[in-house]
């Protein structure tokens, strides 16, 4: 690698940690997930209707009447109460795992990474397939990993981990009642980009360019979507791997998004075609 941009990728990686710590907390995936719009025991989930006996056997009225109060519940503090309590009250019930799933998203909201994994990990016990919380968390970690943490590595496996088996999920999920074959491949192709997407960060948060960028073109070629940080921590990936030419192509991608990243992504795409002029006068 050049060793005068060895030293400005340094940098690079620098900016595009804030940036990816900045645009955590907004969720990438396109739609609905998948698992809250099948009935429970397919693909995780169930709907959200709650009419008594809906669930079956094992969930009685009162199991019910709680779960949807705790659906209805907007504030975070309550809804996290009573979330809980559900769960003390009914650890064994069908409707723990989704009482979970549904925490994870309100700890994520709330930035409480500590309680959103854990809640996560609590849901995948139940229903490890359960792809939407898998490909969720698994892009969440690498986005706001902090190298200084104790158990920074440990978090990046599970990210790779989980991300890993949702694409396994995803290859062979049947399509739930409910969707027609165009939602369904649509909330697959969402999740599977971002999969693939939190697999890219993983690889990048280790160095590991070539995969990182392996990851990060499946996660942004024919994406309807593009996620401008997966566009710069591609162009990154790129330059460091001497391809100029695609790296000042992902950073002009990413340069015609407006926000934090846009005037850095247009200097690099800059940088990066100097690079290619550069080399064919040679």
């Amino acid at each position: 690698m050049n060793t005068s941009f060895a030293k400005k990728a340094a940098g690079l990686a620098f900016v595009a940690a804030i940036a990816l710590l900045a645009l955590a907390p907004a969720s990438r995936a396109q739609g609905e997930g998948i698992a809250n719009q099948t009935q429970m025991g397919t693909a995780g989930g169930m709907t959200d209707e709650l009419q008594y006996g809906t669930f079956g056997h094992g969930v009685e009225r009162e199991q019910a009447e709680r779960y949807q109060a705790f659906l209805k519940q907007q504030e975070p503090a309550k809804k996290i109460q009573l979330g809980n309590d559900f769960l003390k009250r009914y650890p064994t019930s069908p409707l723990a795992e989704r009482v979970d799933a549904d925490l994870v998203k309100v700890y994520r909201a709330q930035q409480d990474w500590k309680d959103c994994y854990q809640s996560a990990g609590a849901a995948l016990a139940l229903q490890p397939d359960d792809v939407d919380v898998l490909t969720t968390v698994g892009w969440t970690i690498p986005h706001v990993y902090n190298p200084n943490d104790s158990d920074a590595d440990q978090e990046l496996d599970t990210a790779e981990k989980y991300a890993k088996h949702a694409i396994e999920v995803l290859a062979k999920m049947p399509k739930p009642p409910g969707l027609t074959d165009e939602q369904f491949a649509m909330a697959k192709a969402a999740r599977s980009f971002q999969a693939h997407s939190a697999l890219g960060l993983v690889y990048f948060r280790r160095e590991d360019y070539a995969n990182s960028a392996s990851e990060l073109e499946q996660s942004t070629k024919g994406n309807p979507v593009q996620d401008p940080t997966d566009l710069f921590v591609l162009g990154i990936d790129l330059q460091n791997l001497n391809r100029h030419s695609e790296a000042a192509a992902a950073f002009r991608g990413c340069g015609q998004t407006a926000g934090p990243l846009q005037n850095q992504c247009q200097k690099n795409a800059i940088l990066a075609q100097t690079q290619v002029d550069q080399s064919r006068t040679k």
